[in-house]
């Protein structure tokens, strides 16, 4: 049983997803998204996967940045934000997302409600 290489795929898949969620909810800099990923150890990532993710949602414009001074004369810091194309892609993925949660739950027998 290769239980860890199906999580992986699982995280791989759902990781977008994920921090499409978080910056809908405010804006993020990309070490404030690896520690939110890292209290759900599930999809905890590291910055080799999260870092180009970001940069590629940006490159497909559903991310935009904008570069902020930080406290205490830390070096400024890049934050992320949805665009409204990325709000639309988020949209669709919300009712992608349902569907295969009604479709687990009914393959697993359980009632839908």
């Amino acid at each position: 049983m290769n239980l860890d290489k199906w999580k992986s795929q699982i995280v791989r898949g759902t990781l977008e997803y994920c921090i499409l969620l978080m910056l809908n909810r405010k804006t993020r800099y990309g070490y404030e998204i690896l520690q939110e990923l890292s209290k759900y150890p599930i999809i905890a990532s590291t910055e080799s996967t999260v870092y180009p993710l970001l940069r590629r949602l940006q490159k497909e414009n559903f991310l935009q940045s904008t570069w902020q001074d930080s406290a205490e004369g830390l070096p400024p810091r890049k934050y992320y934000a949805l665009t409204p194309e990325g709000e639309e892609y988020l949209n669709a993925m919300n009712e992608e997302w349902a569907n295969l949660l009604s479709a687990m739950k009914d393959l697993k027998g359980e009632e839908i409600q």
